[in-house]
């Protein structure tokens, strides 16, 4: 049974960070396009960011520079590492997987894109 499961969450005062993870069963990270969304109360979840099947990765503009997208596919584990929080970075964060793999494969930080879904993290971060 493929799992998408995140922890890493939890409440941090504004210039803080957190790591999350994802751990992944019953599907393979490495090669794969996989994505951080995130989802605050009454809004749409939306991308974070995303890491494509050869590595390369993007980020939404509010997270550049300060959010960072990694996997270790020898672990099977997706992170995003988060520096310089600020209150509106608070949602609840989830972590995706495409469904395909490969060239010609879309990868992006749409919704669209990704078909596995974690339960998702709770980030919190007070000015």
């Amino acid at each position: 049974e493929l799992q998408l499961v995140e922890s890493g969450g939890g409440s941090v005062q504004a210039g803080g960070s957190l790591r999350l993870s994802c751990a992944a069963s019953g599907y393979i990270i490495g090669g794969a396009c996989m994505g951080w969304f995130r989802q605050s109360p009454g809004k749409e979840r939306v991308g974070v960011a995303r890491i494509a099947s050869d590595g390369s990765t993007t980020y939404v503009d509010s997270v550049k520079g300060r959010f960072v997208i990694t996997r270790d596919s020898a672990k099977n584990i997706l992170f995003l590492q988060m520096t310089s929080l600020k209150p509106e970075d608070t949602a609840e964060y989830y972590c995706a997987a495409a469904q395909f793999r490969g060239r010609g494969v879309r990868c992006s930080t749409e919704r669209n894109d990704f078909t596995y879904w974690g339960q998702g993290t709770q980030v919190t971060v007070s000015s």
